[in-house]
């Protein structure tokens, strides 16, 4: 008879049931708050890469601009912005693999600038087809990776290192 009664006794499940479920809640808390911030900084470097590719194309003259200052105008663009989302700016990483977009000129592959930092700065490249055979919109792109890491324990993401790609085109303005 005691032993039904121990059986049916459920003083103590509550504790029992907090002890299951507490540690996966918390895990869940987890997860959300580090993709948050995953996210979050994909919006920062995002935005960093369209402020590069806007000063990049708009002091453009098809007669009188430079290439390399377009490229610095980006590069530094870029640093600015990732320096006022509080970002480290040299943890910026050249993108693998590197964009393949073509000259507006000639054609050819267009291959990353040499800018001071880690920033892939394009310029003069092709951005779209017109669907004819005929060239499309000339642009720049911006593109760079930046290194994010997880802190999730208990699990195969703890302190595991993602890269998060930036990219943006820009059609240049001419005056």
């Amino acid at each position: 008879m005691k032993s039904r009664s121990l059986v049916s006794d459920c003083h103590g499940a509550e504790i029992a049931e907090t002890a299951v479920v507490l540690p996966m809640a918390f895990m869940m808390l987890f997860a959300v708050f580090w993709f948050g911030q995953a996210f979050s900084l994909y919006g920062a470097i995002t935005h960093a890469a369209r402020m590069g590719a806007r000063a990049g194309a708009a002091p453009y003259c098809s007669t009188c601009v430079v290439a390399s200052t377009t490229t610095l105008n980006a590069y530094t663009a870029v640093q600015n912005a990732l320096q006022v989302a509080k970002l480290d700016p040299s943890r910026a990483q050249w993108p693998s693999p590197q964009p393949t977009l073509v000259s507006c000129a000639d054609g050819t592959p267009q291959l990353c600038s040499a800018s001071p930092g880690n920033v892939c700065v394009q310029d003069g490249v092709q951005l779209s087809n017109t669907g004819n055979g005929g060239a499309g919109a000339c642009g720049i792109s911006v593109s760079f990776r930046y290194p994010y890491q997880f802190w999730l324990p208990f699990t195969s993401q703890n302190n595991r290192r993602i890269w998060l790609t930036a990219q943006a085109r820009m059609r240049l303005e001419t005056r």
